[in-house]
């Protein structure tokens, strides 16, 4: 490896990792920028009957329906106020050997930050208000930590569907 490939303080370019940082209940959470297809100001959510609460409804996103996650009732049970900074990040998962696109409701979208991932660590075993295996890490940016979130299983299809049939996710998996 060259020089050129490193930067500044001696750590690779590949160890830089880039967030699209959010703030929802007063909490700093990212999503990997490559997961991120867009963010679009909250508008006309469409509810859909007989779904989980955390599911707000549907958006017609230019001709697609796109389902609409409220990540705070998903989080701590309390929905999203809805602002003038609230926005619908689009995100996208992999299911079923296919990319779905999910938009979830957050406060407001900070901007895209750069984590080294020597400045990030496991998530703690206790406490949180949210769930461990919707944390992928913690990231320290500059003088706050960043909640990075495992977008697969935070948008996991099967265990939201298992939540609107009143079933855990345990047993959709075993049914």
């Amino acid at each position: 490896m060259t020089d050129s490939t490193r930067e500044d303080h001696g750590r690779n370019e590949d160890d830089m990792r880039q967030y699209l940082t959010f703030r929802l209940h007063d909490e700093l959470y990212g999503i990997d920028i490559l997961r991120v297809r867009e963010i679009i100001e909250y508008g006309k959510v469409t509810p859909v009957p007989r779904m989980p609460d955390c599911v707000r409804g549907i958006i017609n996103l230019r001709g697609s329906v796109v389902p609409v996650l409220d990540l705070g009732k998903r989080f701590t049970k309390v929905a999203t106020e809805v602002t003038p900074k609230t926005c619908i990040v689009i995100a996208e998962i992999e299911e079923d050997g296919g990319i779905v696109e999910i938009g979830v409701i957050v406060d407001a979208v900070n901007e895209v930050s750069d984590i080294d991932d020597a400045d990030t660590e496991a998530p703690p075993s206790f406490g949180g208000r949210i769930r461990q295996d919707f944390i992928q890490k913690i990231g320290k940016l500059e003088e706050h930590f960043v909640i990075v979130l495992n977008v697969d299983k935070v948008l996991d299809i099967d265990e939201l569907s298992a939540l609107q049939s009143g079933l855990t996710a345990n047993e959709a998996a075993a049914a």
